[in-house]
C-alpha cells in the first residue's frame, strides 16, 4: 500500500474523501496521487455545429483544463504540509472510469467518495469505479471522517475470494490497529466450482502477520447481510469495515450483490472493499 490514487470530485475542493486518503498516506508512510478527470466537451458537440459553436466549447474544454491544472501546486503542498513526503496531481480529460482504470495501475490503493451532490458519487457510480480500477478501495461517506483514528478494525469473512483478497489488501491497516474484530459468517463458495478446495487457515494466516483479532459469529440471510454489518460496526464503534465486494458482469454492466449494494449505500463509515 505504498501508492495512493484519490478521485477528486472538484479540483479546489478538500472532500471527505480527499483529506481521508492524505492523512493515510502520511500515517503509513505512502505516496499519493490526487486525480481530477474531466469529460471531454468535444464529444458532446452536436455533428452538425457551427464554428462558433465548437470554438466555445473548445475555449471552456481549455479553461477547465488550466484551472484544474493550476490546483495542482495547492495540493501538492497542502498534502506535504499533512505529513505526506511523495505527492503529485493528475488531470485527464476522459470518461472517468476508463482515465481510473489507466492510472490506477501503477497504485495500490483507490480512495473515493461517496456523495450523491457530486458526479460520480452514488453507490452504483463507485461500484462502476471500484470494477474499473481493479484494486482494492476505500469508499469514505460524506462528512468529518478522522483517518487517524482506524483504531478498531471490523472485517467481514466468509470464505470467498473476494474476502480473502480484502483482508490481504487490508494487511497493512490491520498491522496498525488497536482492535480487530472478524465476523464469521457462513463459508461462501461460487457457483461455479465444483471440486474441493482447501480453505484459509484465517487464524495462521493472521497469526503469522502478527495480528491477533477476536471472533464473533454472524448469521444473516441475504436481504439483511448489509444492514446487520453497518449494525455491528456501530455496537463496535469501528473506525473502518474491510469486506470483499460481490458482483457479476451482465452485458456492459456490473451487478452487484445486495450486501454489497446496502453497504455502498447507507455506510456511515469508510469501507475497504476488493473484488
Amino acid at each position: 500500500m505504498q501508492n495512493i490514487l484519490i478521485n477528486t470530485c472538484q479540483c479546489r475542493s478538500r472532500t471527505s474523501s480527499v483529506e481521508f486518503g492524505v492523512r493515510l498516506a502520511a500515517r503509513i508512510g505512502a505516496a499519493v496521487t490526487g486525480t481530477y478527470v474531466y469529460p471531454s466537451l468535444l464529444q458532446a458537440i452536436p455533428r452538425f455545429s457551427t464554428p462558433d459553436l465548437v470554438s466555445t466549447v473548445l475555449a471552456n474544454a481549455e479553461a477547465i483544463a488550466a484551472e484544474a491544472r493550476q490546483s495542482g501546486d495547492g495540493f501538492v503542498a497542502w498534502a506535504h504540509s499533512m505529513g505526506v513526503a511523495n505527492a503529485a496531481w493528475h488531470v485527464a480529460e476522459d470518461y472517468l472510469p476508463d482515465a481510473m482504470a489507466d492510472i490506477a495501475t501503477w497504485h495500490d490503493l483507490f480512495v473515493l467518495g461517496h456523495d450523491d451532490e457530486y458526479p460520480w458519487g452514488s453507490a452504483s457510480d463507485i461500484a462502476s469505479l471500484i470494477f474499473a480500477t481493479a484494486l482494492p478501495a476505500i469508499m469514505v461517506p460524506a462528512g468529518p471522517v478522522d483517518a487517524l483514528a482506524l483504531d478498531t478494525l471490523v472485517f467481514a469473512w466468509n470464505g470467498s475470494a473476494e474476502a480473502t483478497r480484502a483482508l490481504r489488501a487490508a494487511l497493512p491497516l490491520l498491522k496498525r490497529a488497536r482492535r480487530v474484530v472478524v465476523l464469521e459468517g457462513e463459508q461462501k463458495r461460487a457457483a461455479r466450482e465444483i471440486a474441493w478446495k482447501p480453505p484459509l487457515d484465517l487464524d495462521g494466516y493472521l497469526a503469522r502477520h502478527g495480528i491477533a483479532f477476536e471472533s464473533r459469529a454472524f448469521s444473516a440471510g441475504s436481504d439483511e447481510a448489509g444492514a446487520r454489518l453497518l449494525a455491528e460496526c456501530t455496537a463496535l464503534s469501528a473506525d473502518l469495515l474491510i469486506m470483499g465486494m460481490y458482483g457479476r458482469g451482465r452485458f456492459s454492466e456490473w451487478i452487484i450483490g445486495g450486501a454489497t449494494r446496502h453497504v455502498l449505500q447507507h455506510a456511515a463509515l469508510p469501507v475497504l472493499l476488493c473484488h
